[in-house]
């Protein structure tokens, strides 16, 4: 109750009401010990009662109309998950069902049926090997040792660090020879299905767009960043037979991941609005073209309640 009495103080309803969006990626079905702050059921499950008590929880469609309007209820916030995986279908949804909430997805649709994001290529790569140690000298990264969950983490880690701004055809030559040295046999169901984004509107979601490959738009050409944007609106549109309205940039951070330039182009698609990875909470104030998305990742109630809280207080207008 007093957490809840905090959140409505600092985000009153009507005029002064402040928007929380929350941000997800996967609901793991039991927890992973190279990414031990990614939810699983439990967990999730867990945050989501929490969540349930604290917030009135909107379809981000609505809240962003209403945070225009001036009509948001107090304490209002949204959720979100980025990138298409396909436990947001088969963990995340009957969570939310349950919890009698709605959240949007929103989608990369060149790893829809099959596909595979290149980091999920070098995380299951160094994951699978069976090697005590991997030497990647001939992609210029040196040897790691993989004898433990440990050594692995880090590997990954150091990995995803150093490949992450590549260009994206260095990036994806670089991830190839991971994958050849690693000498793993990767998945290719860890995206939806066209189906299960099917399933998630038909039971209430709503369906965002994330661009095809997942670029980073700022290391791209102006008309291949424009190209990704669009051409993930119609793909989703075909499929959905329905409008996209809403966008996601990939990685998110302003002024490094994507520019002004791309929150014009998105909204020059015809996207309503589109939500960024900075920290924050909106108001009327704040770009409907950059805006902001949080998730606290502590453990226990009350810290994750206070996170949320100090995120209140971060109002974010527009920061490109």
């Amino acid at each position: 109750m007093i957490l809840k009495n905090i959140a409505g103080m600092l985000s009153p309803g009507g005029q002064g009401g402040r928007l929380s969006i929350l941000i997800f990626h996967r609901v793991l079905t039991q927890p992973d010990p190279l990414f031990p702050d990614e939810p699983d059921v439990a967990r999730f499950d867990e945050m989501m009662g929490w969540v349930s008590k604290w917030f009135q929880v909107l379809p981000l469609d609505k809240a962003i109309t209403q945070l225009r309007a001036g009509t948001l209820p107090a304490r209002a916030a949204a959720i979100t998950f980025d990138d298409g995986y396909a436990d947001n279908a088969t963990n995340a949804l009957p969570i939310l069902k349950r919890h009698g909430m709605s959240a949007t997805f929103f989608v990369a649709t060149s790893f829809l049926n099959g596909g595979r994001m290149w980091n999920d290529t070098l995380i299951e790569a160094i994951r699978g090997c069976s090697a005590e140690s991997l030497d990647l000298t001939e992609a210029g990264f040196g040897s790691f040792n993989l004898g433990s969950v440990a050594d692995k983490r880090m590997a990954i880690e150091r990995l995803l660090k150093a490949v992450k701004y590549l260009e994206p055809s260095k990036r994806n030559e670089a991830v190839a020879l991971v994958q050849k040295a690693a000498l793993v046999k990767l998945p290719d169901d860890l995206m939806m299905t066209s189906r299960q984004v099917l399933q998630l509107r038909n039971t209430g979601m709503q369906i965002g767009a994330h661009t095809c490959t997942h670029p980073i738009l700022a290391s791209l050409s102006e008309g291949e960043a424009r190209t990704e944007i669009t051409s993930s609106k119609c793909l989703l549109e075909s499929l959905l037979d329905e409008p996209v309205s809403l966008f996601a940039y990939p990685n998110g951070k302003p002024n490094k991941d994507y520019l002004a330039k791309h929150a014009e182009m998105v909204r020059q698609a015809g996207f309503d609005a589109a939500v960024s990875t900075a920290a924050g909470v909106s108001s009327s104030a704040t770009d409907v073209f950059q805006l902001p998305r949080f998730t606290p990742w502590d453990q226990t109630r009350l810290r994750y309640g206070i996170r949320l809280a100090l995120n209140l207080r971060d109002v974010t207008p527009q920061i490109a």
